[in-house]
This record gives structure tokens, C-alpha cells and sequence, in this order.
């Protein structure tokens, strides 16, 4: 187990302040926007940087004023960091050398890594002549060859293209499942976050504000930061009316709205609804449904999203959705902007934080 306890670090104009568990063998992706701190809180666990307060310990070892090579880990940049003047045998190689691994052992660990990685046939390649994913198999290779007790990875996946990226999360998924490497994974990427981590941890202004499982994070977040990070696009601000087992009724001005929550009447909050969590509906199709929830709007605006299509949908006295549905939906459906249409949610899809 990692524990971080009442960790600080001023850097320029920038401070970290953190407090953070994570489990032995977990996959902990520390999701975050840019200059929030994840880097500087990786290079504080590896021992780049010292605090200037708190405690670093992994398995009941303060490893806080430990030298970086004394602390058995193994770190992973997002631009490699590979040795241009070695090949790629000579860099997985590196570390054991720098252990004095014994020639024999140190030869067939890297045989072996780099059959794994599927990089045999770059043996003898240089990090100039290889593609964005073929030099991070050969750093990820670098780093797990060690056997670290734990292994840091800062945006492993930015540089490369969709497909590499794509592959690669499988890769480190496989990798994550073959070795059992307590792992912490940095990343802006709220999909890679998703695909990859048993918890996360939501980093924002050099604090963690919210850890929990990915459903937890994306479905109910903490906070107004979190919430908007996240994708929560519909975030509207109401007073509780009434609560009634577990049914809160939800004044929004000229609307009324339905949650399940816990909050008494008379309460400020704001409610959160992901635009995934919205069903649509034309006035001709609309039919029986679940959702306790239902207006009419008009379409504001249509704009493709991929595979999804983004929907801007008005329905009336400050009371703006933001709808994601599928390009078939949106065909089979006929939605083009100005046309009126129903959208409905579910009690269950609304998140309230309290203001």
C-alpha cells in the first residue's frame, strides 16, 4: 500500500497539498486538466522532488528521504525518455546494469520483456528510427524488466495517434494483469481513466478532491470542478421543495424536476445530468417511459461528435440541455435544429451537490 500523508510541495507559483491511499496491486489513475499537479506529485513518489512537509510511505517504509534509485520504482514519461545512443536492448538493459544483474540473467530477463512487448525484432533498432509505439513498449519494457514495486506512468498515451493508443491501453491492461504492479497512471484522457483504472483520483489546483470507483467519479461527482472536468454538461442550479422517501422534488424557476436524494426541503443545490443520460424523443414517437421527467424543446443546435451526435436543446425559461446520442438515433429520429422534440431522465441519472 502507498500512503501519502499531508504532502506539500511549492514549486514556482504552484503548490501541491496531498492526502491519498492507494491498495497494493491497484491500477490508480490520477485524472486531472493540465498544470494541475499530476507530474509533480509522480516526481514527488519517485523522489525527484523532495516535500516540504508530509510523509511518503509504501509498505509500511518511509521511503520519504530516500534517494530515487533506492526506491523501487520504475518510471514511464510521456515523451519515453529513451537513451538515443543506445539501441533498444541496450535501454531495456540499462537498469539491470545500473543493479549489476549478472550478464546471463540480464540477457535472458531481456529477451524475455521484449517478447512479451512484442519488440524482439527492434532489438537492435535506435529510439530515432521507431514510431510513438513502438518506443513506449520499449520504455514501458525499460521500466518493468526491473521488477519495481510499483510502477509511475505520466501520460503514457498523449503523443500517439488514436489506433496506438487504442492498442495500448490493451497492452497495459495485460501488463497490469500479467505482473500485478501497483500502478499510478496520470492522465487528462477521461476515456483512457475509464478503460484502465480500478479507482481514480480527481486532481484539481494541486489537491485531490474526490477518489472513488470510475462509475462514482463520472456519475457522482464531489464537486462543481469535478463535475464540470468530467463531462456533467447540464448543470443547473435549484432548491430542494420537498423530499419525500427518498424523492426529492427540485424547484429550477419555471421547472420541476424529480431526484432521488437525501437532501431536506429548503436546501441549495446544483443538479447534474450527463448528456448521455438523456432520452429523446419526437412529439410523434414519444411514448411510454421510466423517467419520471419529461419537457418538451426545440433544437438549437446539431453538431457531430464521432460516432454520437451533440444536441443544444432549449426548453424554455433558462432551462438549457445538452443531449449525446447516436448518429442512427438522430437519423432514425429526423432531429435537425428547430425541430421540437421531448427529452426525459430518470430520477436515478440526477446528481445534486450541495452549494
Amino acid at each position: 500500500m502507498i500512503k501519502i500523508n499531508d504532502l506539500s510541495r511549492d514549486w514556482k507559483e504552484f503548490s501541491v497539498h496531498i492526502d491519498l491511499h492507494i491498495l497494493e496491486n491497484e491500477y490508480f489513475v490520477i485524472l486531472g486538466p493540465t498544470a494541475s499537479g499530476k507530474t509533480l506529485l509522480l516526481e514527488l513518489i519517485a523522489g525527484f522532488y523532495h516535500p516540504d512537509s508530509g510523509a511518503i510511505v509504501i509498505s509500511n517504509r518511509d521511503i520519504t528521504d530516500i534517494p530515487p534509485e533506492k526506491r523501487d520504482i520504475g518510471f514511464v514519461y510521456q515523451d519515453y525518455s529513451l537513451f538515443p545512443h543506445l539501441n533498444v536492448r541496450e535501454n531495456i538493459e540499462f537498469g539491470m546494469r545500473m543493479k549489476k544483474v549478472p550478464h546471463d540473467e540480464r540477457i535472458r530477463k531481456t529477451q524475455e520483456m521484449m517478447d512479451l512487448m512484442g519488440i524482439s525484432h527492434l532489438a537492435h533498432r535506435y529510439s530515432i528510427t521507431l514510431s510513438g509505439g513502438e518506443q513506449q513498449r520499449a520504455a514501458l519494457a525499460r521500466a518493468i524488466v526491473a521488477e519495481p514495486g510499483i510502477l509511475l506512468l505520466d501520460e503514457p498515451l498523449s503523443a500517439l495517434d488514436n489506433r496506438t493508443q487504442n492498442l495500448l491501453r490493451d497492452e497495459l491492461k495485460r501488463i497490469h494483469h500479467e505482473f500485478g504492479l501497483t500502478t499510478i497512471h496520470v492522465t487528462h484522457d477521461q476515456s483512457e481513466a475509464m478503460m484502465l483504472a480500478d479507482r481514480i483520483g480527481v486532481m484539481v489546483a494541486g489537491r485531490i478532491v474526490q477518489v472513488g470507483l470510475p462509475e462514482e467519479v463520472f456519475s457522482r461527482p464531489a464537486t462543481n470542478e469535478v463535475a464540470d472536468f468530467v463531462g456533467v454538461e447540464n448543470i443547473i442550479d435549484g432548491t430542494v421543495i420537498s423530499n419525500t422517501d427518498g424523492l426529492a422534488e427540485i424547484d429550477l424557476g419555471e421547472h420541476t424536476i424529480v431526484a432521488v436524494s437525501d437532501y431536506a426541503a429548503g436546501e441549495l443545490v446544483r443538479t447534474c445530468i450527463r448528456p448521455e443520460d438523456i432520452i429523446i424523443g419526437t412529439l410523434g414517437t414519444a411514448g411510454v417511459s421510466s423517467a419520471r421527467n419529461s419537457f418538451s424543446g426545440t433544437i438549437t443546435q446539431v453538431t457531430p461528435f464521432g460516432a454520437m451526435v451533440r444536441l443544444r436543446i432549449d426548453c424554455g425559461c433558462n432551462f438549457p440541455l445538452t443531449a449525446l446520442i447516436t448518429k442512427q438515433s438522430a437519423s432514425d429520429l429526423g432531429l435537425e435544429k428547430g425541430g421540437e422534440i421531448i427529452v426525459s431522465f430518470k430520477s436515478t441519472a440526477i446528481h445534486l451537490i450541495k452549494e
